[in-house]
């Protein structure tokens, strides 16, 4: 645990140390114009990378701290409760469902699904991954675009960068579609192999894969993932 903790510390610091003024002035609400690719990088690092973090955080320590409670047999109340919210029975499965992801798979995702941070729905709904929303009565925006039958999609809108974030870690936790990636995420922590168990959530299925792959390798993305 004293290893993990110092590794967040050194994360943040190294965060630090690569802001300046400049930098500062990017906001999600605002997409600056004829922005060079460098710029629109910085900009999706500055506002993405913290917000990621804090999310994997949290959850990491849940994580531990549930591991620790079921090993001592411990918080009983609490565990039944994660059971219900993650819909699993078994604490093998809780323990699947809990563990983070490596964040330059978070990374690689929120780039494609909101265009490097730049899309309507990123910028609008704060809505990093292009998730659906199939609920009248939560907070969503409608899609330009109409799907056959002339359907309207809507998508989520959540409050801020971190909800979004949440909760997408949230479905790949508890979506049956990812079942095979909870299980060898807690075999290996190799983005590349990983990133083959994502390809149901885009319907360009092992090409979506790919693409992820090759995104975390061009842009050196796992220098983001803490050891």
């Amino acid at each position: 645990m004293k290893k993990i903790i110092l590794s967040l510390l050194i994360f943040t610091n190294v965060f630090a140390i690569e802001s300046d003024e400049r930098k500062r002035d990017y906001i999600a609400k605002f997409v600056p114009k004829h922005m060079s690719v460098k710029t629109k990088k910085d900009r999706f690092y500055y506002l993405l990378v913290p917000a990621i973090y804090n999310v994997y955080n949290e959850l990491y320590f849940k994580y531990k701290s549930t591991e620790y409670n079921l090993f001592n047999n411990v918080n009983k109340k609490e565990i039944a409760s994660l059971k219900k919210r993650y819909k699993v029975n078994s604490d093998e499965d809780l323990l699947k469902a809990l563990k983070p992801h490596p964040i330059s798979i978070t990374l690689a995702q929120a780039s494609m699904e909101s265009a490097w941070a730049t899309s309507r729905f990123f910028v609008e709904a704060n809505n990093v991954f292009g998730m659906w929303s199939s609920k009248r009565g939560e907070k969503r925006i409608s899609a330009n675009v109409k799907r056959a039958g002339n359907r309207t999609i809507w998508l989520r809108k959540f409050d801020t960068i971190e909800d979004s974030i949440r909760a997408y870690y949230f479905l790949l936790a508890t979506g049956k579609a990812f079942k095979g990636f909870c299980n060898l995420k807690m075999k290996t922590d190799n983005p590349h192999k990983l990133v083959k168990k994502l390809d149901k959530y885009s319907e360009i299925g092992d090409k979506y894969a790919k693409e992820l792959s090759g995104i975390i390798r061009y842009n050196k993305l796992q220098k983001y993932d803490i050891k």
